[in-house]
């Protein structure tokens, strides 16, 4: 028999949790712990004011005043990053652009925010203080959309009239043409150099989708650069596949640990036309009606992630939700899986009664966590604020009540951070403040991005895993103040540091505390091992 120091097994025991990335986590009273990791998330499209800015032409205070609004309300839902529309049709939601300034910022497309500032800037700026990953949602079709009101004289569609093709009211991008492509990957690039972004967001809209009695007349380009094809639709997937691997190539070269996803039609084929296709039978596949090979683009690793629009309940027949969720299970190639949910679809009164129900979204969350996804993406946030059938209350009181990580994409960084330094804690009016020192540069050269505070009660084991433990997630500086503490209770703190990429390093710790008689003390503990 040895005696070994409590802290000891404690940070044995602590750490173990943290390397052993995929074991099950620990439990507490049998009630099996939500988890530690998940994408959180929600479209904010400015395409037509649908959710923001409510308006054209408001004052640019009110436009700050109502995103900060959106970050405050999607911070206590429990949300972790956004999506927000940043290119809506031939157009800039940012300063640093060669489009002009979007109609639905400012009213009159061209027109600039007076007074002047860069709403990229600035979203960018107030997401990460409030620790919400941002990503730069690009439309890349669109020059005019069917409910513009004002088109620039620099749209491209009047500056290279021969880039564009026409479709239901719509002025799109003609794919075929080299000259497109570059100019969409050298955009895209653009944001990722200029702008602090998370990542590149694309959605689904490449070829259109089709309309009755509309012809998309691309047959002169097709007859100049479609030669070796069996026929126009390999041709137009072609295009497609060449611009995603293009923008990857770019967007890696200038900042190779940018995240780099796509939202597409959630169908990619049905198994009727395909035997590798999903257990469906929808109208409408991305391979067939889009030309977007979606399969490939996170098969090849031209993406990091891939969020389909499974917009289906669990009782569609045609596409029923967990046939489509399973068969994505199955097919994302060890690249992340958010699930796209329908939130504009709940109390929805249609054909399909199941959107009436209650719990089918919460339902939906909750078999997508266990189907293996790695979170979800909710569209859209007018939807989402509505409350329709209490969803958003069960994601604050149930769902997403307990903080969890962005997932880590190890292809892109696996590197942790050092762990902080000089763990220490002082009384507060409001409860316990720790302090900590920021952590030396790790061999990747990263410091911490945030910081995960977690605290266990005398007797408890320490775990990584459980983040009901988990009681600050801290973005700004190196103090946290918990003002959860009860007297003369015994808790153990440790503190974590987490990069850019959502790598956690080792904790620092333990740190024992106890409020007893008014006064912070600390106490030391030792145990045996056999």
């Amino acid at each position: 028999m040895k005696k070994v120091g409590f802290g000891i097994i404690l940070f044995y025991l602590f750490f173990q949790g943290l390397t052993a990335c995929h074991a099950q986590p620990e439990t507490h009273d049998e009630v099996p712990s939500p988890p530690k990791r998940e994408l959180r998330a929600v479209w904010v499209a400015t395409v037509d004011n649908i959710d923001w800015p409510s308006q054209k032409n408001l004052t640019p205070d009110v436009q700050r005043q109502e995103f900060t609004n959106l970050l405050d309300f999607y911070k206590q839902v429990g949300m972790n990053a956004l999506f927000v529309q940043v290119r809506a049709a031939g157009d800039a939601f940012y300063a640093k652009s060669t489009e002009p300034w979007s109609e639905w910022l400012t009213g009159e497309q061209g027109r600039a925010p007076v007074p002047f500032y860069d709403p990229l800037d600035y979203m960018i700026q107030e997401s990460h203080r409030r620790g919400l990953e941002f990503h730069a949602w690009l439309n890349l079709n669109r020059l005019v959309h069917r409910s513009s009101t004002s088109v620039s004289a620099q749209n491209l569609s009047l500056t290279h009239p021969a880039w564009i093709l026409s479709y239901d009211g719509a002025k799109l991008f003609n794919f075929g043409l080299p000259e497109v492509r570059q100019f969409i990957t050298d955009m895209t690039v653009n944001v990722a150099q200029n702008y602090d972004v998370d990542g590149i967001h694309f959605d689904d809209y490449f070829y259109p989708y089709a309309v009755a009695g509309q012809t998309l007349d691309d047959e002169a380009t097709f007859r100049k650069y479609g030669q070796d094809f069996a026929s126009k639709a390999d041709w137009r997937r072609h295009n497609v596949d060449v611009l995603i691997k293009q923008i990857h190539d770019a967007l890696t070269a200038v900042k190779p640990r940018l995240k780099f996803g796509i939202s597409p039609f959630g169908v990619w084929r049905n198994r009727r036309d395909d035997p590798g296709g999903s257990n469906t039978t929808g109208g409408l596949t991305s391979y067939d009606h889009m030309f977007a090979d979606t399969r490939k683009w996170i098969q090849e690793g031209w993406i990091d992630y891939i969020a389909p629009q499974v917009y289906f309940s669990s009782g569609f027949a045609k596409v029923p939700f967990r046939n489509l969720v399973d068969w994505w299970a199955d097919n994302h190639f060890e690249r992340h899986l958010y699930v796209g949910q329908a939130a504009y679809r709940v109390g929805y009164k249609d054909k399909d009664k199941t959107w009436q129900n209650a719990s089918e979204l919460p339902d939906q969350v909750r078999y997508a966590r266990t189907s293996g996804a790695d979170g979800s993406i909710f569209f859209s946030s007018r939807s989402l604020k509505a409350n329709a059938l209490g969803f958003v209350d069960s994601l604050r009181t149930e769902l997403f009540r307990f903080p969890a990580l962005v997932p880590s994409m190890p292809w892109k960084d696996n590197v942790p951070p050092l762990s902080p330094r000089h763990l220490r804690a002082t009384t507060h009016p409001g409860g316990v403040e720790l302090l900590w020192n920021a952590p030396e540069l790790a061999a990747d050269g990263d410091s911490a991005w945030y910081y995960v505070v977690y605290r266990f009660e005398q007797g408890e084991k320490p775990s990584a895993h459980d983040p009901r433990r988990i009681v600050g997630l801290c973005h700004e500086g190196q103090r946290f103040v918990d003002r959860t503490t009860k007297p003369d209770k015994k808790y153990l703190y440790y503190v974590t540091a987490v990069d850019r990429l959502h790598n956690e390093g080792r904790p620092i710790g333990p740190l024992r505390l106890w409020i007893h008689e008014n006064r912070l003390q600390r106490y030391e503990n030792e145990v045996s091992e056999n």
